[in-house]
């Protein structure tokens, strides 16, 4: 395609984008599944706390006798899903297939996490934080357009936004 964005995908897909079933966005409800599958597996299971061994102290989960790599290898194939999963819905939103279009989310997508609740250093955190963290970041960025805020602007508040969530949860950790 020589970089050009492939267009006219068909209703079919852009209705995973776009469709609205019981009066709420196809996307809402991909996301509700998605959470709610994760949060299980992560709460109720023997690898969900096997993740969170890896995350707060590899050394010592490799001394208990897990196999780390084995479960970093899951968790990055899962990311890897995941990542595809929100590609597709990106795509069936705007009705085409452009390389860019996910640009920018990066930041969004760790300001979420770690507003979630999620330590950048391992071991704590939890699904329904992180789904927290979505609805803020979100409710942000809706904030500041209204606002009419420069992009470049955002882009700074999101990041301070990021360093306060980090310095509270340093500081969390040292009081503990």
């Amino acid at each position: 395609t020589k970089g050009f964005p492939i267009t006219a995908l068909g209703p079919e897909f852009g209705y995973i984008g776009t469709g609205i079933p019981l009066g709420i966005p196809m996307p809402v409800w991909i996301s509700l599944i998605i959470a709610s599958v994760f949060h299980v597996i992560v709460t109720r299971t023997p690898f969900g706390r096997y993740i969170y061994a890896v995350g707060g102290n590899e050394r010592a989960a490799v001394l208990t006798g897990l196999n780390v790599e084995r479960i970093k290898l899951c968790v990055y194939l899962i990311a890897g899903v995941l990542s595809g999963v929100a590609g597709l819905i990106v795509t069936a939103r705007l009705d085409a297939a452009d390389p860019n279009a996910g640009l920018g989310y990066e930041l969004d997508s760790i300001a979420a996490v770690v507003i979630g609740g999620t330590s950048l250093s391992g071991g704590r955190g939890s699904v329904l934080g992180t789904v927290l963290g979505c609805l803020i970041i979100g409710v942000l960025n809706s904030g500041l357009f209204l606002l009419n805020v420069s992009p470049f602007w955002q882009q700074v508040i999101k990041g301070v936004v990021i360093l306060v969530a980090v310095a509270l949860d340093r500081w969390g950790s040292r009081r503990a």
